[in-house]
């Protein structure tokens, strides 16, 4: 039994193909499949249903991937723990970040990343939060960048940056006269809002006690932040936009941009972790590279602005 019949056996488990699995795993599938099938005969029993399609655990093979698991993450801590101790900057580093944060930060710190770690191999995943969390307890990422929320109590949290919220609000819209837009002004508006379960979305509904957010769903029931942008700039309604976005505007797309008054709302972006997670080298280094990407005002609060 070696821990790369192990990998093997997670990776069919997870593809449920034994071709996909060959693939993620950088092997032909004869390979792979001899791999599992001799890893089955030293144990004597069936780990997977061959006849199935797509294929899939045994019973008992249920209860082999979930220890086979273990064994890798201990395995693979190991590693880490050595790592840790030589302050290395190498290896793999897997990294959930929330789809309204990866288009304007990424961009930002990452390249630069690259170019000063060449030996880091920083695979990037855009996750919501919640999968975030679950992939964390998984050990299938190993940090994950999201907006500080109530629930995160069972997880490392390093503080990041602090982001505003700014309106996006069409030409033709009432608002686009107002200097700044009051959550009052928002009643019987036309809004163009994410998805439930984004935590833009959410914290922003909550804060600016949005009994109408259900509006623009109606309309258009899966969006993205860009696209309700173009909406915006084709001369209709308001969507919300993250403070770093602002940054990537052209100057004809920044005259639709209005702050909110005050309290401004804000959110707190943080880099979560297990608790147990060992290599902090490199995830002070991330931590350093990304708060010296950002504009020096948004690495602590504003009197001005409220943290929602």
């Amino acid at each position: 039994m070696t821990l790369q019949q192990l990998e093997y056996i997670l990776a069919l488990d997870h593809f449920r193909h034994f071709a996909k699995a060959a693939e993620h795993c950088r092997v032909t599938q004869p390979t792979l499949s001899a791999m599992i099938q001799k890893l089955e005969e030293e144990l004597d029993t069936r780990i997977f249903d061959r006849s199935r399609q797509p294929v899939t655990p045994t019973p008992v093979g249920l209860h082999i991937i979930s220890q086979a698991r273990n064994v890798l993450l201990q395995a693979g801590r190991l590693k880490e723990i050595v790592e840790e101790e030589k302050h290395s900057l190498t290896g793999t580093f897997r990294l959930g970040i929330l789809p309204t944060i990866a288009p304007y930060l990424l961009p930002r710190f990452f390249p630069q990343l690259m170019k000063r770690h060449p030996q880091l191999d920083i695979r990037v995943i855009e996750m919501k939060t919640e999968p975030i969390k679950q992939a964390l307890q998984a050990a299938e990422i190993d940090a994950g960048i999201v907006a500080a929320m109530d629930g995160m109590e069972d997880y490392a949290r390093t503080a990041l940056f602090y982001e505003p919220f700014y309106a996006y609000v069409a030409r033709e819209d009432a608002l686009f006269n107002n200097t700044v837009v009051r959550t009052a002004d928002l009643v019987g508006e036309q809004l163009w809002l994410l998805d439930e379960g984004h935590c833009f979305r959410d914290q922003l509904v909550r804060f600016c006690q949005l009994k109408a957010a259900r509006v623009s769903q109606l309309a258009y029931h899966l969006g993205s932040m860009e696209t309700f942008m173009r909406m915006v700039e084709g001369g209709k309604g308001i969507t919300f936009i993250p403070g770093l976005s602002v940054l990537q505007l052209s100057e004809t797309q920044r005259e639709l941009v209005r702050p909110f008054a005050i309290p401004v709302p804000t959110r707190q972006i943080v880099l979560l972790t297990a608790q147990n997670y060992i290599r902090h080298t490199l995830r002070d280094a991330l931590v350093k590279e990304i708060q010296s990407a950002v504009p020096h005002e948004m690495l602590s609060p504003q009197p001005t602005q409220q943290v929602i």
